[in-house]
């Protein structure tokens, strides 16, 4: 009798990814696609770097190359964050149809027959459909590194902000292929796909900001941390992460690293100072006053009288290390996505197989051997 074929993944996929991309890529509209989407981001760079320009003419009355390291960050930053919100709409709705659409066509029973495994059939098309978006990405990448011009950005800000980019659009297009896997109409699995991402980017962020304000004690006094929802809630949100590399780029003092320290819990109010030391000496001696924003402790030295400080005193700065306030949050986020991404993948796995083998089994009565069989 002979033994079956074991259905090896890495040609199936290989096979799959051949013929969705020569699909995707015949014609012209591909390459018109990729033209609008570079266009749209060079646009619209152009345009934040005219308004950041007429800000800094009109609102300090200088030069703009006075201020153009924070031009450059402005740039970058929009950039990071225009992109984000085109890969959550164009990556669910690349893989959103992939699965549903052969259900559509009757041609998913062909490929189940085939010696190409569910698995490579699922992640031959989830590769597929992220090599389109992973194209669109990689072009913007000339426009991105305009901002050197300006300075203010190093580059590894922008490998940062690309690696978070790319891990976005994997988690979102497994998410969409989940969904097509799991119903039988293309324009179901694209609005489910929409939605779980709504949820889980605009829902979950303001389950955090309603723990936040609502939990009683929550916005000064002493127990801040233990008080503060916990950050995992934002996690499934990219644009909390873009925010952690824009701290970056800040070099640790700016409006985003206030907001990546009210999430991480390393600062309990939104860069405003809080004071964390506070000490006169009583008969003369020298006392001390701490404020501290997050980033910068300035410590005042005086001389005090009884119960009295004197008028003369000496302000010192004390600045925290940038390298330290780097990297708080979206290493964590990332790893989130990259572990949601495999779990629907094999989700989608599993509910294409045409013989699941993890379906649970319910126990029963064990049958009694018979004479026959022990014989």
């Amino acid at each position: 009798m002979a033994s079956r074929r074991p259905r090896i993944a890495l040609p199936g996929i290989t096979a799959i990814l051949v013929k969705e991309l020569r699909g995707r890529m015949r014609g012209r509209r591909a390459f018109v696609s990729v033209t609008i989407y570079v266009l749209i981001v060079a646009g619209f760079a152009g345009m934040v770097g005219r308004i950041l320009e007429e800000s800094v003419r009109q609102n300090f009355g200088f030069s703009p190359e006075y201020q153009s390291a924070s031009i450059g960050r402005g740039i970058f930053i929009s950039l990071m964050y225009l992109q984000t919100l085109m890969i959550a709409v164009l990556a669910p709705a690349s893989t959103a149809g992939t699965i549903s659409g052969e259900r559509e066509r009757q041609t998913l029973d062909l490929l189940a027959v085939t010696p190409i495994s569910s698995l490579a059939i699922v992640v031959g098309k989830l590769l597929s459909s992220l090599t389109w978006v992973f194209v669109l990405i990689l072009a913007s990448i000339p426009v991105a590194a305009l901002v050197f011009v300006y300075g203010g950005v190093a580059p590894d800000d922008l490998l940062r902000g690309y690696a978070l980019l790319f891990v976005t659009a994997t988690a979102f297009g497994a998410l969409g292929i989940f969904f097509s896997a799991l119903v039988r109409r293309s324009g179901a699995a694209t609005g489910l796909t929409f939605v779980s991402i709504l949820v889980a980017t605009v829902g979950l962020t303001f389950v955090w900001v309603f723990l936040r304000v609502s939990v009683p004690n929550n916005l000064d006094g002493p127990g801040l941390a233990a008080n503060r929802p916990p950050e995992a809630l934002l996690y499934l949100n990219p644009f909390v992460g873009q925010a952690d590399v824009a701290c970056g780029a800040e070099g640790g003092t700016g409006s985003w690293c206030s907001i990546i320290a009210e999430v991480t819990g390393t600062n309990p109010s939104f860069g405003q100072p809080v004071p964390v030391a506070l000490g006169v000496a009583p008969d003369g001696g020298i006392g001390q006053a701490c404020v501290s924003d997050g980033t910068t402790t300035k410590c005042t030295s005086a001389v005090a009288g009884p119960g009295l400080a004197a008028p003369d005193a000496i302000a010192n700065d004390v600045v925290a290390d940038p390298a330290s306030l780097r990297d708080r949050y979206w290493p964590r986020s990332a790893l989130t996505l990259l572990l949601v991404s495999l779990g629907f993948t094999v989700a989608a796995v599993q509910l294409i197989t045409p013989a699941r083998r993890w379906r649970p089994h319910l126990p029963g009565p064990r049958r009694r051997p018979r004479a026959k069989d022990s014989a």
